[in-house]
């Protein structure tokens, strides 16, 4: 399941999605809304730590999901990536459009608005 929470910074309020641990074809569904709803948000924190599986499919959704926020000028950032993720990512050449962090600990800026 996907969690979403608020967390509120100084200015503008995050939606936080936490991407399931089974981040493949059958989560997208759900992931998916969470994603479309999030665009309406100012900004989005995608926490990707749980993840242990993930397949090509879950990857290009985030990576749409990046280039539409892109366009809608909507700020993403990571809380953090697992190593499966960020692998898989690196295998299909997508971590850096992506925009991974580099290992799976919380963005310190992140960890001090929670």
């Amino acid at each position: 399941m996907v969690a979403r929470q608020h967390v509120e910074g100084t200015v503008r309020e995050a939606v936080v999605i936490g991407l399931p641990a089974d981040c493949r074809m059958a989560a997208l569904g759900p992931l998916l809304r969470e994603l479309v709803q999030a665009l309406d948000a100012p900004a989005t924190v995608l926490d990707g730590r749980a993840v242990e599986r993930v397949d090509t499919a879950a990857l290009q959704l985030l990576l749409l999901f990046r280039r539409e926020a892109a366009a809608r000028r909507h700020a993403v950032r990571w809380l953090g990536a697992s190593q499966v993720l960020r692998d898989a990512a690196g295998v299909l050449g997508l971590a850096q459009a992506l925009d991974l962090p580099a290992d799976s600990r919380p963005d310190r800026s992140e960890q001090d608005k929670q």
